[in-house]
């Protein structure tokens, strides 16, 4: 498993987690919210109870101090009594500003309580009856919307966190990429100088000699790997430069080091077509891009390089006849640590994207790609 995929499973679980604790808070609190509306509903139960003994008591005989009490204890669960013929004979807990501004409020409030709760019946003796409806209280409803509040609030406070974690990790990793580059363009600058020097000499001692002009050859590519490293972290100068002579450049070199039974393509509507480029860190990306097709094709195959011209833009498509990619993976390989390869380090497409997007303000993406046929990364840049 790869650094990549490594991370992913992680943010997966972190994420099945945060899942687990919304639903956990929302089963909790809906059961909490059924409990209170049980208990609500036998407080209305002994409200209609009193009510009803209050009405057909005998008051000289009995104590009703207790019905009163248990009338007058109904502060928040709001009720309203109608009789047979459905006329509102009295109400509790309702906003008293609207009931006196608005004369349809009550009967707004009665249509809201029968859609609500089953109403209960006061039994007045000789088939009179009145009847209780209710609703329920302020808190129990703002109860009923607080685990989506709250988990709403976690979600956002998650989101957050990210979003700043995420920043802070790759400010940290820009710097540390940064610095491993700088160091890396130091490492190499001595040994490198002291090769050009020793290659100089030996020039001179013999001349003709095919292997000191490989040896030259390496040498001078070792000088543009440093200067590679060396400009990572700083803008580099882009200078119009034509685009087929470093696609020229850059497949030649490719050919020199790469199977026989590989073949390139190179197809340009006009020789003239230009656009600013930084060529050392451009043909890093048609190496890394180019090597990677040769991987995918397993040292066997075909890669067509086309540029077209759209007037403001420019399209170059590098496409391979290798195994493919799933449409899943057409952004992910472009993340840091992501790679097929058991010795790779995913560093090769993540880099020419920062290349491509950051410094030359282009895009990079998977243009298309079908298993066991081959895939087209598209690079635009502007002219």
């Amino acid at each position: 498993m790869n650094i990549y995929e490594k991370k992913q499973r992680w943010k997966l679980f972190l994420f099945l987690g945060a899942v687990l604790i919304g639903i956990g808070s929302l089963t909790y609190t809906n059961k909490l919210v059924k409990d209170l509306s049980q208990e609500e509903r036998q407080k209305v139960e002994l409200w209609a109870e009193a009510t009803q003994q209050l009405i057909s008591a005998d008051y000289e005989n009995y104590d009703l101090s207790f019905q009163l009490l248990v009338i007058q204890n109904n502060n928040s669960v709001p009720v309203i009594q109608t009789d047979s013929a459905g006329r509102i004979i009295s109400h509790r807990n309702l906003d008293s500003t609207k009931i006196v501004n608005n004369p349809d409020y009550l009967y707004n409030q009665l249509e809201i309580m029968k859609s609500e709760n089953d109403s209960m019946v006061i039994d007045l003796g000789g088939g009179d009856r009145n009847v209780l409806y209710y609703r329920d209280s302020i808190f129990l409803r703002q109860l009923q919307y607080f685990p989506y509040v709250q988990l709403g609030v976690i979600v956002l406070f998650i989101l957050v966190s990210y979003f700043a974690f995420s920043s802070s990790r790759k400010a940290e990793q820009n710097k540390v990429w940064v610095g491993l580059s700088k160091e890396t363009a130091h490492q190499l600058g001595t040994p490198t100088s002291s090769l050009n020097a020793w290659v100089e000499l030996l020039k001179q001692e013999i001349p003709a000699s095919p292997t000191v002009k490989e040896l030259e050859n390496d040498v001078k590519r070792l000088e543009k790997i440093t200067e590679r490293f060396s400009k990572i972290g700083s803008k580099p100068v882009l200078v119009p430069t034509k685009l087929n002579e470093v696609l020229e450049a850059s497949i030649n070199y490719l050919l020199s080091r790469s199977s026989n039974k590989i073949t390139f393509d190179l197809n340009v509507e006009d020789s003239d077509i230009t656009a600013p480029l930084n060529v050392a860190l451009f043909e890093w990306v048609i190496e890394n891009v180019c090597k990677n097709a040769m991987d995918a094709m397993e040292g066997k195959g075909k890669i067509n390089i086309n540029v077209e011209d759209h007037t403001q833009i420019v399209y170059i498509d590098v496409a391979d006849t290798g195994k493919g990619i799933p449409k899943s993976k057409f952004k992910t390989i472009f993340k840091p640590g992501y790679t097929t390869k058991q010795r790779g380090w995913g560093l090769g497409l993540s880099l020419s994207k920062r290349i491509v997007e950051t410094y030359h303000e282009g895009k990079i993406f998977v243009l298309s790609s079908e298993a066991n046929i081959g895939t087209t990364i598209r690079i635009v840049l502007k002219k």
